[in-house]
């Protein structure tokens, strides 16, 4: 589902694909590797858009103040529910930190 009209200061969440020896606890659609080395999983990241670009693109913040650049009509964007507001308020960060 990807993002339709965005502004800044809207809150997003990115499902985000990793690899590792050991996934985390908010890790899901977990999965082996073949050789049962490493695992693949998602894991949802808690975004504000911090620019809307005439490209199509969303530049946006993570709590820890780095930058992503994303399509905002990638698959893997989405709106935070109202839930996920409330419930992860302290996952998403503020547009004024520095």
């Amino acid at each position: 589902m990807a993002i339709r009209a965005a502004k800044v200061g809207d809150k997003v969440v990115f499902s985000k694909d990793k690899h590792s020896p050991s996934p985390g606890p908010r890790a899901r659609d977990i999965a082996a590797s073949p050789k049962g080395d490493d695992y693949s999983y998602i894991v949802e990241k808690y975004w504000v858009v911090a620019e809307v670009n005439p490209d199509g693109t969303l530049l946006l913040k993570t709590r820890r103040g780095k930058e992503h650049r994303i399509p905002k009509n990638d698959p893997r964007l989405r709106h935070a529910t109202l839930w996920e507001r409330l419930r992860y308020r302290n996952r998403f960060p503020s547009l004024d930190q520095r």
